[in-house]
């Protein structure tokens, strides 16, 4: 193999790279109203102050509407090292999205919700909640925790990567987010 083979091997390899509990920040979710040090309502300036004490990755940010609606806005952030996606309205976080492969562990009750097996955590939330609802193909949603429990490709398999929402998108939540934030990542 050459030098550039192996290269592109050690790359794609990482990009696949599924951190261990050990190698992530530790999160406990407190439902609708913070995801470890984030809490709902915060500004962009806010939440860049927190995570600068955790992280070197900075923020990027995107601001996009929803077809045909100019009223309805959001900005989103991402911060790709760390492995968080996040959502603003009208300048307020409102919505996190973890990445499945390297971002912060949420437990909820002692219950790591980043980085399993969808079909585990699906039947703990069965368990759970007897409210439970699914989304669009089949993905959890649990109405007393502020949680969807999506999924994201890592190499060949699927893990959890749980998008958290405040009590105020209960009302409309497919729409909350942007159509890209219900996708399957790679």
């Amino acid at each position: 193999m050459s030098v550039v083979s192996v290269r592109v091997l050690i790359m794609f390899e990482e990009w696949w790279r599924v951190r261990s509990d050990e190698e992530r920040v530790q999160w406990v979710l407190e439902s609708f109203v913070a995801v470890g040090p984030l809490r709902f309502g915060m500004s962009a300036d806010e939440v860049t102050a927190t995570l600068c004490a955790l992280t070197g990755d900075t923020e990027h940010r995107t601001w996009t509407s929803g077809p045909g609606d100019d009223t309805w806005k959001v900005c989103e952030g991402r911060y790709r090292e760390f492995g968080l996606h996040l959502y603003y309205r009208d300048e307020r976080l409102s919505g996190v999205a973890v990445d499945a492969r390297c971002g912060p562990q949420v437990t909820v009750e002692g219950t790591a919700l980043v980085g399993r097996t969808p079909s585990v955590v699906g039947q703990w939330m069965e368990e759970r909640d007897a409210e439970l609802s699914y989304m669009s193909l089949g993905v959890p949603r649990s109405d007393l925790l502020g949680v969807v429990v999506n999924v994201q490709r890592a190499h060949d398999r699927l893990l959890t990567r749980p998008v958290f929402f405040p009590a105020e998108a209960l009302d409309d939540l497919p729409h909350w987010f942007p159509q890209r934030a219900w996708e399957i990542h790679g």
